[in-house]
């Protein structure tokens, strides 16, 4: 027989055969099962489906939905509850009804790379999100791998992920969409104008209080987000819930230097009430992230700008700090990045007045 693909072969009347272990006796030795079908697609196919089921030899000690549910449990202490809660998703949502009844020993490179196409093909997962899933699909692996002791061979390959390019205001469209912020601004006008110049998160900024931002100093201290997260135990019909809690990561925990600009604003808006919110006025009352983000798509649509995020905004303000030679450093600490490439890679973006300026460069020096 010739084979193809992993325990997949090619029989001498045409057929095509694949075989996976059924069980395992007394001593452990494997019993094989076999899947017949007139292509390698059917064949493989069949093979899927059988792997998918419960061997008659496994526990449910030996599935790997009990490994799932272990490494979650690890994880509850350790990690930020934003982030248990997007692990506790992958695991309930994708993994376990997916792999969960299968046997450890029947883990394998290519039941991970189906397990991948399916996310991809039939329920329409961005590449990103399924990469997310892999990375929590092999974490389990690996400590499933350290409680039983076995060194199974198992790789997960993760998808291509095509580099999207973002969307950078125009120079005449920020300066557009400023004259429409500052001709009357209402507490959330004046919100999102702070992240044009600022480049805080849509999360930060629902979170900030008038006691953060200091004009004596000229600074913003930025400690804490916002978040609407799912309920792991919904009460009243209430699946989601709005979580004020710590920055996204330490080094987003910053102190942001104030323009002139952005002082004089701060000063002509600030309010007496050092726990109000700076989008609302008020102590008792917060705007969450996806108003906001309402509220943003209203006001550029007023102005005539299409195809904006909030996060567009953050990406302007880092690529206006690269266009007057901002240094990379220094801006990859305000926007409360870990590392300078993240900044270069993912929010330095060169406007097309940028290029045109370096390729002046060149015909100065007459090249």
């Amino acid at each position: 027989m010739s084979k193809r693909g992993e325990n997949i072969y090619k029989r001498k009347d045409g057929r095509w055969e694949g075989r996976y272990v059924k069980s395992r006796d007394s001593s452990g030795r494997p019993r094989l099962g076999y899947v017949y079908g007139k292509t390698y697609r059917e064949t493989k196919e069949k093979l899927w489906k059988e792997k998918m089921q419960p061997s008659s030899c496994s526990s449910s000690r030996n599935l790997f939905s009990r490994y799932c549910d272990e490494w979650l449990l690890l994880r509850r202490n350790c990690v930020k509850p934003s982030t248990y809660i997007k692990y506790h998703g992958m695991i309930n949502r994708q993994i376990k009804p997916t792999l969960g009844k299968v046997s450890l020993q029947h883990m394998s490179t290519v039941l991970a790379e189906e397990f991948s196409h399916s996310l991809l093909t039939e329920k329409g997962l961005s590449p990103k999100t399924v990469k997310d899933i892999l990375v929590v699909l092999r974490a389990v692996l690996q400590h499933a791998k350290r409680q039983t002791g076995e060194h199974f061979q198992m790789e997960v390959v993760y998808p291509k992920e095509s580099k999207k390019e973002m969307r950078v205001m125009s120079l005449e469209e920020q300066k557009r969409l400023t004259a429409f912020l500052l001709r009357d601004p209402s507490p959330d006008q004046f919100g999102i104008m702070l992240a044009l110049l600022t480049g805080m998160r849509i999360g930060e900024v629902c979170a900030l209080r008038w006691r953060d931002i200091c004009l004596d100093t000229g600074e913003i201290r930025v400690r804490a987000t916002m978040q609407r997260l799912q309920k792991l135990e919904p009460v009243d019909g209430k699946r989601t819930e709005i979580v004020v809690g710590e920055a996204k990561s330490y080094a987003s925990c910053r102190t942001i230097p104030l323009t002139g600009t952005a002082l004089q604003l701060c000063g002509k808006m600030r309010m007496g009430d050092p726990n109000a919110f700076v989008l609302t006025a008020r102590a008792d009352r917060f705007m969450e992230p996806r108003a906001l983000q309402y509220r943003l798509k209203k006001y550029t649509k007023a102005c005539g700008i299409s195809d904006i995020h909030f996060h567009t905004l953050r990406h302007t303000f880092a690529t206006r700090c690269v266009e007057v030679d901002f240094e990379v450093k220094s801006l990859s600490e305000i926007l409360g990045h870990a590392s300078a490439k993240v900044t270069l890679d993912r929010y330095v973006h060169s406007s097309i007045e940028l290029k045109r300026k370096n390729m002046k460069k060149l015909a100065a020096a007459g090249l």
